[in-house]
């Protein structure tokens, strides 16, 4: 059945502005590093994006590594592009990035604009789209000149492959110093993607206000540390769980959270939240914070996901006792 988006997908959704720039991105993006690729049910995929957009999601962020295996997820993306959202492509922000290993040899991952400008040609194609919204450097490469990679990113964007481009990873002394090579070429830094929850808070330290003072947004990924901040483990690790398979999460990571999760649940019900909403809302209280990067499984972890956006204020007291639990 041909597709058609809901004419109402617009009315509750926040859309918050870029930094100082004129791009506004919903209050919750979708990532699709997992659940997209070849080893998944394209079905399944093209379900929760329909239901993602239905709810007003118009960014959806891939990488070229996603997957796996990797260059999956944007050849399946590409797919349900093609036949679903054709005509709704100048409602999408749809980005990418390179940086990790992509493939054989030297010039198959890091910064290099060899690696850079080829890598997203490669996306473009596996994607069948002309040009992506916004291009990232997915990480700072130790061994090549910042000026190189930024070089590539601004070329990116006057080849008119990319409209924005992001920085992921970088930290904050050289997120500013990538920005102020930008601005000088000419093609200023659009977003930075960091990661970033309740149990990881690196960039409160010092990153969150050079990208004030940058005027950059801030699109955060793993806001709900890989599942921790969900219900998923509040009764231990079930079979089949990301913990369980120890992909990405270990044991000893749930078993250590374990007394935090419970007791940041009880604040959560009291809200009248689940633990993911609550986890959402509280990276999205930071008015620094575009847009908070979800992963999803299922069209009810989407609903689930936007719900939070009901309820984002946290009270004085609330904030002291989720810091004292986080702390």
């Amino acid at each position: 059945m041909h597709y058609i988006a809901k004419e109402t997908r617009y009315d509750t959704m926040k859309y918050n502005r870029c930094g100082k720039w004129g791009l506004k991105l919903p209050a919750v993006s979708l990532g699709l590093w997992h659940n997209f690729g070849g080893i998944d049910t394209l079905e399944n995929g093209r379900e929760i994006l329909h239901r993602a957009f239905d709810l007003g999601i118009t960014h959806f962020d891939l990488a070229n590594n996603y997957g796996p295996p990797p260059g999956s997820a944007e050849e399946n993306f590409g797919k349900i592009l093609k036949q679903d959202f054709r005509a709704y492509r100048d409602e999408l922000i749809i980005s990418s990035k390179a940086g990790y290993d992509m493939w054989p040899g030297p010039y198959g991952e890091w910064g290099s604009r060899k690696y850079l400008l080829a890598s997203l040609d490669q996306s473009l194609k596996r994607m069948g789209l002309e040009y992506v919204d916004i291009f990232y450097s997915h990480r700072p490469d130790p061994d090549t000149p910042l000026e190189e990679t930024m070089m590539a990113l601004d070329r990116a964007v006057r080849s008119g492959k990319a409209l924005y481009v992001g920085i992921s990873n970088y930290p904050a002394e050289m997120a500013k110093e990538a920005s102020q090579i930008l601005k000088e070429l000419g093609t200023p830094c659009l977003i930075h993607q960091p990661k970033y929850s309740m149990f990881v808070r690196w960039v409160e330290d010092e990153l969150l206000d050079v990208l004030e003072e940058e005027g950059i947004g801030c699109i955060p990924f793993s806001p709900l540390a890989q599942g921790l901040l969900t219900n998923k483990y509040l009764h231990g690790i079930s079979e089949g769980s990301r913990a369980a398979r120890e992909v990405f999460l270990k044991k000893a990571d749930v078993d250590s959270a374990h007394d935090k999760i419970v007791k940041l649940n009880e604040i959560a019900m009291q809200r009248g939240q689940s633990l993911a909403q609550m986890a959402l809302a509280w990276v999205l209280k930071d008015k620094r914070i575009t847009s908070v990067l979800i992963g999803a499984s299922s069209v009810g972890q989407i609903n689930d996901n936007v719900e939070s956006l009901k309820k984002v204020e946290f009270s004085d007291e609330e904030l002291k006792l989720i810091e004292g639990i986080i702390n």
